[in-house]
């Protein structure tokens, strides 16, 4: 089968509208969670998230346009046009042979909110024409294929938090059997509003910590009480090691390892099987290599850092054995679907700058999460092989694995 390579990059988040400003603010420990202003949290139990304040529809689609897409897809369209932009691809590139892999956990659900509304209050009539094509989940990628003339495969991937991490896996899939030369990963996710919020709140998965939106989110720290809600886009371009090489492209990574698991145990709560699963075969197909970082699903969530922290002693045999562990959660929040493909767009970065990207607001040690998850700032480091995990809801996990070429 054909070798992997990724050779563009893109990346939105409540740190910055792009790759570059993004990761540079994740590496000098910033926080972009805050009180939410997109709409009134009166009556909400969880008033922040990691929001993007600063971005508006214009910079991807003109007014009329606008209005037939979803914000996640707009988030989705930004980050996509800068990974195409960064691949710096031939005029002559063969656009019946470059697909899409999309990823979303939940979709247009601001609009599909907004309409439920319209359709109680003033009826079904006044529903807008474009609310479903405008929410479901494969329109991220069949917007993305349309704006960037991809006709190659065009897939999505739609569970929960693995989503991003599991479109990367589709596409290299696509490309190792010779049904697509390239592929564009996207995964958007923006599902900060009322019902979004107030729905995770309810399965008491959110921090509460409302008074201090900071500090809110603290992966494996012992006072994790939940994780904060993200939004943002993470993209990327792969394609055949060979066709990178032959043109001469600059290639972040190869992919030489991905793996995907089920826990079949309960819609919520994680177990340790399933992820470890994920891991080994992810391993086992890159060669069991030495992993120089991981970056972890890391939610803050009590029962998933522990977990995740557990799998990966039981993977490379003991805590002794084990690299850096960082999540950037704790700056971004949850980006939900879209995670997957922004971490492993910030574990490329690392690999690329060779820094490991820190985990803030980790103050007090928990037994049960004893690994070093770089609680002391950024710290340089050579990476040759990193290890990006993403796990969610329903007991679904990816796992994907880049090496330094």
């Amino acid at each position: 089968m054909k070798r992997v390579v990724v050779t563009g990059l893109g990346m939105i988040n409540s740190l910055g509208l792009d790759k570059e400003s993004a990761f540079s603010a994740i590496i000098e420990g910033k926080c972009g969670i805050k009180t939410i202003e997109s709409f009134d949290t009166q009556g909400q139990s969880v008033s922040i998230a990691g929001e993007i304040t600063d971005f508006d529809s214009s910079m991807v689609l003109d007014g009329k346009e606008a209005k037939k897409a979803d914000r996640f897809i707009q988030l989705g369209l930004k980050a996509a046009a800068e990974a195409i932009e960064d691949a710096k691809l031939p005029e002559n590139v063969d656009r019946e042979r470059f697909g899409v892999a999309s990823a979303s956990g939940i979709g247009g659900l601001p609009n599909i909110e907004k309409n439920a509304v319209v359709s109680n209050t003033r009826g079904a009539r006044r529903i807008s024409p474009f609310f479903i094509p405008s929410s479901l989940v494969n329109m991220l990628g069949g917007f993305v294929s349309i704006y960037q003339n991809l006709k190659g495969p065009n897939l999505s991937s739609v569970t929960a938090c693995a989503a991003g991490t599991h479109a990367i896996g589709e596409a290299a899939k696509s490309i190792m059997v010779g049904t697509a030369d390239k592929m564009l990963v996207v995964g958007a996710e923006s599902a900060i509003c009322p019902v979004g919020v107030g729905g995770f709140a309810a399965m008491k998965a959110l921090s509460t910590r409302n008074d201090d939106p900071q500090t809110s989110s603290r992966p494996f720290d012992a006072n994790r009480d939940g994780f904060v809600m993200g939004e943002g886009a993470g993209a990327l371009v792969l394609e055949s090691y060979d066709d990178a090489v032959a043109r001469g492209a600059t290639i972040y990574g190869e992919i030489v390892g991905f793996g995907e698991s089920g826990d079949a145990n309960h819609i919520t709560t994680p177990t340790m099987d399933g992820p470890l699963r994920a891991m080994k075969a992810a391993y086992k197909m890159a060669g069991e290599p030495t992993i120089d970082y991981i970056n972890a699903h890391g939610t803050s969530t009590p029962v998933n850092d522990k977990n995740e922290t557990a799998a990966i002693k039981e993977l490379l045999g003991g805590k002794e054995n084990c690299p850096p562990v960082s999540s950037i959660k704790g700056q971004v929040g949850h980006c939900l679907g879209a995670a997957g493909a922004i971490e492993a767009v910030v574990s490329l970065m690392a690999m690329r700058d060779g820094v490991l990207p820190p985990t803030i607001n980790y103050e007090t040690p928990d037994e049960n999460c004893d690994l070093d998850y770089v609680t002391e700032g950024a710290r340089k480091a050579e990476i040759n092989v990193a290890m990006s995990n993403s796990f969610g809801f329903g007991g679904t996990n990816g796992v994907v694995i880049f090496k330094k070429i």
